[in-house]
């Protein structure tokens, strides 16, 4: 599992991040299938990423021009920093 040091931001998961918010991801800690899935939509351990939404448990995210919408557990499973 790759992750990247962090300053003195909180560490959290993706799934409390609030809309509007810019945070980097610091580690997956999903099994190797979904690691793989998730690095796959381009969700990988540096990335930067924009909350646009939230419904529920669930969370649409902005990388770059692409949106993607995750559920809360996988959203759960990816651990991230604010920006």
């Amino acid at each position: 599992m790759q992750t990247i040091e962090t300053g003195n931001n909180p560490v959290f998961p993706l799934a409390q991040a609030q809309e509007g918010e810019r945070v980097r991801i610091l580690r997956l800690r999903g099994g190797k299938g979904l690691d793989m899935r998730l690095t796959t939509l381009g969700l990988n351990v540096g990335s930067e990423l924009t909350v646009s939404q939230r419904c529920g448990g669930n969370i649409v995210v902005l990388r770059g021009e692409t949106r993607l919408a995750l559920g809360f557990g996988m959203s759960q499973k990816i651990v991230v920093e604010r920006q």
